[in-house]
């Protein structure tokens, strides 16, 4: 699953008549990175939920040629939230799934790490396996951590010094989903849950983190 329904304030205005998935790094999107790392890491068919600017998310999907099978999801009324557009959407999920961002820049580097991060996930039956790069790695040097890391184990025990950033991509199980009452919420709150019943795993990347969290960060990861 791709999460591609969000206003990407932080890069307004930009998105204010783009989405931030159809943001170009270089020549190319970053929803068309994101579904080439997917092609390349063996992923068949893909779920994009949408809503801000949805209509053209929605045109350059149809008008593009990507060996995939895509479902888009829009959420109407409102937007969900990360959690939320999940959850929304789970009903296209039967098992485990991978879920994404596109504000990284997905490079093919990457699917060497998936694999291995798939094949772990599945060897060791975890319901939530998430993939984080320590923050001095980071492309932009003003983002903090979200988390830390001990014996693969997703931690938030030193709050003053989270080394850790989620890079945007994670594999999990329905069932995380399974007491959610909420209809709009982030994927923070099943996170935190998870890290409680020490469940949260985290594999580390070793990969240059380039993500667009910024103006700023976007007029340079442009010139780069």
């Amino acid at each position: 699953m791709i999460l591609a329904a969000g206003y990407g304030k932080r890069v307004h205005p930009l998105t204010l008549k783009c989405p931030k998935p159809l943001l170009k790094i270089g020549n190319e999107t970053l929803l068309s990175k994101t579904l080439k790392f997917l092609e390349a890491a063996g992923i068949n068919s893909v779920v994009i939920n949408v809503h801000h600017l949805s209509e053209q998310i929605i045109d350059y999907v149809n008008s593009k040629k990507f060996n995939l099978t895509i479902t888009i999801v829009k959420e109407k009324e409102q937007i969900l939230d990360t959690g939320g557009g999940v959850l929304n959407a789970l009903k296209y999920f039967n098992e485990s799934f991978l879920c994404i961002n596109p504000d990284t820049i997905w490079s093919l580097d990457y699917v060497k790490e998936f694999k291995k991060m798939e094949n772990d996930f599945y060897l060791n039956d975890k319901n939530c396996s998430i993939l984080v790069v320590n923050k001095v790695k980071s492309f932009d040097k003003k983002l903090k951590g979200d988390f830390n890391l001990k014996n693969n184990l997703i931690n938030k025990e030193n709050k003053e010094d989270l080394k850790y950033i989620y890079t945007g991509l994670q594999i999990m199980k329905p069932k995380i989903f399974s007491n959610v009452n909420e209809k709009v919420f982030s994927m923070n709150k099943i996170w935190v849950e998870l890290i409680k019943k020490k469940e949260l795993f985290g594999m580390e990347s070793n990969i240059n983190f380039l993500h667009v969290s910024s103006l700023d960060v976007y007029k340079n990861l442009n010139i780069k």
